[in-house]
């Protein structure tokens, strides 16, 4: 992974936020919608994965959503801390621009990813939530463990989304975009 240069920066925003502490039951609900369209994008049988991720000193999980099927992997292998070498999101936070996967396997620079390899992800969509003062706090992404054709409208979904969770987060924090 490239350095994170803005770490100590995102890491302060996220506290001046009140974020990265605990589940929001907001963001669940968030990742649930996330989810919901990802499905009828794609037309999958069953909603896949979505996760609210913020990126500080870890990951914190601090939303998501997964279909019954995918509740017991899930609710087995993540807690809602994770370590900066596990997943996608990271790669998405330091790039600041979102990541289309549709087969994971089709990159070897993220094979043998234990958290991936655990999920048993086969495509991520992801995008970088970057607030009004320019700080990736984090990232909003979708996950199935089946490849996907998420193309050019699921990277359009994920960065509509992400400035959704942007605009709910400065409406918190007494702002508007």
């Amino acid at each position: 992974m490239p350095p994170d240069h803005e770490a100590s920066r995102r890491a302060a925003r996220l506290r001046e936020l009140g974020l990265g502490q605990s589940r929001e039951r907001e963001f669940d609900e968030f990742a649930r919608r996330v989810a919901l369209d990802a499905q009828e994008l794609v037309g999958l049988p069953v909603t896949p994965v979505a996760f609210v991720n913020l990126v500080g000193d870890d990951q914190f999980i601090c939303g998501v959503h997964t279909s019954p099927a995918d509740a017991e992997i899930v609710g087995g292998v993540l807690d809602a801390r994770v370590p900066l070498d596990a997943g996608y999101c990271p790669h998405v936070v330091v790039r600041r621009k979102a990541l289309i996967l549709d087969d994971v396997l089709d990159y070897p620079r993220f094979a043998g990813n234990p958290i991936v390899d655990k999920l048993m992800v086969r495509s991520y969509a992801g995008a970088p939530l970057t607030d009004r003062t320019g700080t990736v706090l984090g990232t909003i992404c979708v996950v199935d463990s089946e490849p996907r054709p998420w193309g050019k409208a699921g990277l359009d979904l994920m960065k509509r989304r992400a400035a959704d969770l942007v605009d709910l987060i400065h409406r918190r924090e007494g702002l508007s975009r």
